[in-house]
Formats: structure tokens, C-alpha cells, sequence
């Protein structure tokens, strides 16, 4: 089970970032810049957790099995799967990041 909690912490990690890009976004003099920053801000956020979770989800299979087989193992697989979690969390960081980024931009 506790594959499945980290996994569904990447989807609240997904939400954060949506709800504060949501906020910025009613601003009346939303530039060409912010555009691109709020993009990137989502892109980042939403590839580094499907890596998590892709990572996630294989050290959860392979280490479920080999946990059954052999319980002392348990330890080492909260720790990768930790090691995976942290994928999710640097892309959530550099998102919250991207998205606090403003430049006004002027037609020429």
C-alpha cells in the first residue's frame, strides 16, 4: 500500500501547482512571458512526476515481491521508493518557481 499512497502524493503535488497557476492566470495584464512560464511551470511539474510515477511504480512491484520473499529487504524499498518520491518533489519545487516568475512585456 504504500506504493500506492506515494503515487497518489504525486497527483496532489499536480493539484498544488494547478491551483496556484489558476490564480495567477486572472490577472488583467497576463504577458506572453507569464504564459510561457506557467506552461513550463505545468510541463515541469506533470513529466517529473510521471517519471515518479513510472519509477515508483516499478521499485513497488519488484520490491512487493521481494519483500514477500524476504522481509528484511522492507527498509531498503521505503528508501528507493523515497529516492523516487524526490523526483516528483524536485519538479514540484522548480514549478512553484517557474510560476512566481513575471516580466512585463511590451508590444513594440
Amino acid at each position: 500500500i504504500i506504493p500506492v499512497v506515494m503515487a497518489g502524493v504525486l497527483g496532489i503535488y499536480g493539484l498544488i501547482v494547478a491551483v496556484i497557476l489558476t490564480q495567477n492566470v486572472a490577472k488583467s495584464d497576463y504577458s506572453h512571458y507569464d504564459g510561457y512560464a506557467h506552461l513550463t511551470a505545468g510541463l515541469c511539474c506533470g513529466l517529473s512526476g510521471l517519471a515518479a510515477g513510472f519509477a515508483i511504480g516499478i521499485v513497488g512491484d519488484a520490491g512487493v515481491r521481494a519483500v514477500g520473499q524476504e522481509p528484511n529487504l522492507f527498509v531498503g524499498l521505503i528508501l528507493i521508493l523515497i529516492f523516487a518520491e524526490a523526483l516528483g518533489l524536485y519538479g514540484l519545487i522548480v514549478a512553484l518557481i517557474l510560476s512566481q516568475s513575471s516580466q512585463a512585456c511590451t508590444n513594440s
